[in-house]
């Protein structure tokens, strides 16, 4: 991977809708180049910046679910999953006889909803659900950066947009609001003008609302990435072991970790699930027994190796490219 990638995917991981002028100074180079290899890399399906609407605007909250059905069940059970636009995310592990997404639902949901209607269905043989409690990581620690992370701390905190007060619970947004969020879920970039042009608001007005959006928690940035295509072919989760008291510590310690795309508490026998992206199966032992090994407080771990990649937020992975989900 080029080191100007590396640098660009970083910078977009800190600040998603950067200008591409600011995201040059802080990286050193020239406005065109990096809005050209961005485009580049856009048009390559390596990687994505989309619009997301926080989940608890719709009383919803994340569920880990991991299905398990006869391999042959498996293509049309994982092509009906990523249709459903409350699972954000769908792997096939490796064996091809289980599946694992997150899906988005309320807690006290007693209807026909998805995670009701999976245990129903006569290909699945197990289904085990587990409730996302909190996600750990800020914007300049919480992404993967195995890639390399060229960005110095200077660089970050150049790029690191000021912390908003949220609110307990973020407003939903209002009807006006569905073009600009649409618009957002297909280019979390696109300018203030285009988005003006698409709504029949001013650019000012636009500017307003999205800072009003994004201030209150309602609307936030993702970053998807296919890791793939740079060159790290072996995504692994890992269920993870520790003690109420030592939760956050463990979990703090781990996110850390170049490797580590996401460290969330769950509930369930594991209390943490790990993803960790590395090129390959050496470089994944070397961070077992070298990086993860350094961690305290891990009473026991299982892992998981993704053997296809299907879904994730808001982009599904077809012909080893991502593309829109929707």
């Amino acid at each position: 991977m080029e080191r100007l990638d590396g640098q660009i995917l970083h910078a977009l991981q800190i600040a998603p809708r950067a200008p591409f002028r600011r995201i040059a100074e802080v990286i050193g180079a020239g406005e065109q180049t990096v809005a050209r290899r961005y485009r580049a890399l856009r048009r390559d399906g390596v990687l994505r910046v989309i619009g997301v609407v926080n989940p608890r605007v719709y009383g919803e909250c994340q569920w880990i679910v991991r299905v398990r059905a006869k391999p042959d069940n498996v293509p049309k059970l994982a092509e009906a999953l990523v249709r459903w636009p409350e699972v954000t995310h769908a792997n096939v592990l490796s064996g091809g006889t289980e599946l694992i997404c997150v899906v988005r639902a309320p807690i006290g949901d007693t209807g026909d909803g998805l995670l009701h209607r999976l245990p129903r269905t006569s290909a699945v043989l197990d289904v085990r659900v587990n409730l996302v409690l909190k996600v750990f990581g800020q914007a300049s620690s919480g992404h993967w950066t195995g890639h390399g992370r060229p960005l110095s701390a200077a660089q970050i905190a150049a790029l690191q947009p000021s912390e908003a007060a949220h609110p307990n619970r973020p407003g939903p947004p209002s009807p006006d609001d569905q073009r600009l969020i649409d618009a957002l879920a297909d280019d979390g970039r696109i300018s203030d003008s285009a988005l003006a042009a698409l709504t029949g608001w001013s650019p000012a007005r636009v500017k307003r609302r999205l800072a009003a959006l994004q201030d209150s928690d309602t609307l936030s940035y993702d970053l998807d990435v296919l890791p793939e295509l740079l060159g790290y072919t072996l995504n692994a989760t890992m269920w993870i072991s520790t003690s109420p008291r030592h939760l956050t510590t463990t979990a703090e310690q781990i996110v850390v970790h170049d490797e580590v795309a996401s460290v969330v508490a769950i509930s369930g026998s594991a209390n943490l699930m790990v993803v960790v992206i590395c090129r390959d199966v050496e470089h994944f032992y070397r961070y077992l027994a070298e990086r993860l090994a350094t961690v305290d407080h891990i009473l026991a771990y299982d892992v998981s190796i993704r053997s296809k990649r299907l879904k994730q937020v808001g982009s599904l992975i077809a012909h080893g490219r991502l593309i829109r989900a929707n």
